[in-house]
């Protein structure tokens, strides 16, 4: 049985790590791209899959240069609009608020789902193939429109629906035979 791996729509990863002081902490999960009509709602893009993300009553915390140091933003409405959301923050009722958090980068608490793996949990772990051979520790995962890859310290590539298990800094993987090189499996 193949493991389900949360992906994102777009290019960009799902919920990847920021530059945080404290990695691990918080998730990269969308950015504010600009203000949206005159009563501070503004236009957020998801990278991640997960729309609860953008779900009235959720906490969310904004870093951006702007600021000084980072900003506690509540959702207190939403709606899809294209391929992104409306979103309003409770406190920013101007569009002058709104606009000062265009470029904002919103980040959020680790979700706990069992049955996703989440793109952080692969980062430093240890890759297995099918016969317990170890290939590599996951560098990055890249986004790629047939499968994620991760990104192997060695240099291969892996698609992440190879992915069997994943436990605490190791991940199995079921691959066919010629991934990591000529005759090998």
């Amino acid at each position: 049985m193949r493991a389900k791996v949360s992906t994102p729509a777009s290019i960009s990863l799902t919920e990847r790590l920021p530059n945080d002081p404290q990695p691990g902490r918080l998730l990269e999960v969308g950015y504010i791209a600009r203000a949206h009509g005159i009563v501070g709602d503004v236009i957020v893009v998801l990278t991640t899959d997960r729309t609860e993300r953008v779900a009235p009553g959720t906490n969310l915390v904004g870093r951006s240069d702007r600021f000084d140091g980072p900003i506690d933003l509540v959702v207190t409405s939403s709606r899809p609009h294209q391929d992104r959301w409306i979103v309003h923050f409770e406190g920013w009722a101007t569009r002058d608020a709104a606009e000062s958090l265009r470029g904002t980068g919103l980040l959020a608490e680790p979700l706990d789902d069992p049955e996703t793996i989440w793109v952080h949990e692969l980062i430093g772990s240890e890759v297995y193939d099918q016969a317990g051979v170890a290939r590599g520790r996951v560098t990055s995962v890249e986004a790629n429109p047939a499968s994620d890859l991760m990104v192997l310290e060695t240099g291969s590539l892996v698609p992440v629906h190879f992915i069997t298990a994943v436990s605490e800094g190791r991940v199995d993987v079921d691959v066919p035979k010629g991934l990591f090189g000529e005759g090998e499996g």
